[in-house]
């Protein structure tokens, strides 16, 4: 039939190849996750799909501390996240703080009990 390019042809030769975060629609590289986890022996078999469950966990959390920054920084008046406006967002935050409860952001003194 013409006009049908189902097969044959150009259609194959277009195909692009995509990267495994590309294809999770992630920012966080999906590639570097997986080096890591292996450099790390965190285990002696590493599934396929968690160097891209990492990566988007990892992603999901750090969109959420720095929109918490980001409207702890509106609030204060500034227009620039800085270290202790990441504390103040971790620690206002429950579950962010019960996460992070040991956790040392660095340039930022605590006060002390």
């Amino acid at each position: 039939m013409p006009g049908n390019q189902s097969r044959g042809g150009s259609s194959r030769r277009q195909r692009r190849i995509r990267s495994r975060t590309d294809r999770a629609r992630l920012v966080f590289s999906v590639s570097h996750v997986e080096r890591l986890l292996r450099e790390g022996h965190y285990a002696r078999r590493l599934s396929s799909c968690a160097p891209v469950f990492l990566a988007a966990v990892l992603e999901y959390l750090t969109a959420e501390i720095l929109e918490l920054a980001g409207n702890e920084a509106q609030n204060s008046g500034g227009r620039r996240i800085t270290p202790p406006l990441l504390d103040m967002a971790v620690h206002n935050n429950v579950l962010l703080s019960e996460l992070f409860g040991i956790a040392t952001i660095s340039q930022v003194v605590t006060e002390r009990e």
